[in-house]
């Protein structure tokens, strides 16, 4: 198993940035897959962004490419979002996920392992 911890979340103004953390204990941190979601209109969750085991594959929601980059570190059980160039509708509680699988996945039910969240609010 794999716990997640978020953190990093806040009030930002629009056109701000924020960096969020998802800190993991547990089993072998490196071998997970790991997404970041948050909740949406119609949708329990959506898929923002991923990254793989060794972090040289990505993959971002058209909503957020290009403003937001996902990152990891292996020696510190870590991974990370910036977040640039916000919006109102970025605001939202933001979970990381992990998946224990050999593919990335954006399907919120191929995830195994979920934090608890944390706040962005976006001022305009």
């Amino acid at each position: 198993q794999v716990q997640l911890v978020e953190s990093g979340g806040g009030l930002v103004q629009a056109g701000g940035s924020l960096r969020l953390s998802c800190a993991a204990s547990g089993r072998t941190f490196s071998s997970y897959r790991i997404g970041w979601f948050r909740p949406a209109p119609g949708k329990e969750r959506e898929f923002v962004a991923a990254i793989s085991r060794s972090g040289g594959s990505t993959y971002y929601a058209d909503s957020v490419k290009g403003r937001f980059t996902i990152s990891r570190d292996n020696a510190k059980n870590t991974v990370y979002v910036q977040m640039n160039s916000l919006k109102s509708e970025d605001a939202a509680v933001y979970y990381c996920a992990a998946r224990d699988h050999p593919l990335l996945d954006i399907r919120v039910n191929k995830y195994d392992y979920w934090g608890q969240g944390t706040q962005v609010t976006v001022s305009s």
